[in-house]
């Protein structure tokens, strides 16, 4: 789409209410995430539901886009942090519970909420449990697809209706 194509179209705003079809990729091109083979995904940004860092790379992307975001980890899930990383005694952790490395497991926080964390290591007294996003530290490739903002459905003769990969 040219810029004189979209310079009428709605765009993303901090506070709007989008439905999109997106996915994230590693720069190898495995796919971690995606909503194209389902339905998509409306999400108001700024409510908590979706990444902040990746509802900054929509904001201003116009209805009908279809588009490829490289980002790198500052812009993406950040960068590891080693205070993230906490070794826990094995007996915290059910008996029948089979646990090995890079097993995801959620952990209930006092509020009710919970976190997912990742074991790293174990040894028969300890299991190290990495707290950080399991894709800190990537550079990622975001792909949308902007199909309605605010209500209002991308034109039939978008990018995003037709299917094209970017």
């Amino acid at each position: 789409m040219s810029d004189a194509d979209t310079s009428n179209l709605p765009t993303i705003g901090k506070d709007s209410e989008v439905t999109i079809h997106y996915e994230i990729r590693l720069p190898d091109d495995r796919v971690v995430d995606s909503s194209f083979d389902d339905e998509p995904l409306t999400v108001t940004l700024g409510s908590g539901a979706f990444e902040p860092r990746l509802e900054e790379a929509l904001v201003g992307l116009p209805l009908g886009e279809y588009t490829r975001i490289l980002l790198t980890p500052q812009y993406a899930f950040g960068q590891p942090d080693a205070s993230n990383v906490h070794t826990m005694p094995r007996g915290r952790f059910p008996e029948d519970m089979n646990l090995e490395p890079q097993l995801v497991v959620e952990f209930d926080l006092p509020n009710g909420e919970s976190v997912p964390g990742t074991v790293t290591a174990l040894t028969e007294d300890a299991v190290t449990v990495d707290f950080n996003h399991p894709l800190a530290g990537q550079n990622i490739q975001l792909i949308v697809k902007v199909l309605a903002i605010d209500g209002t459905p991308a034109p039939a003769d978008s990018p995003a209706l037709q299917g094209d990969a970017p």
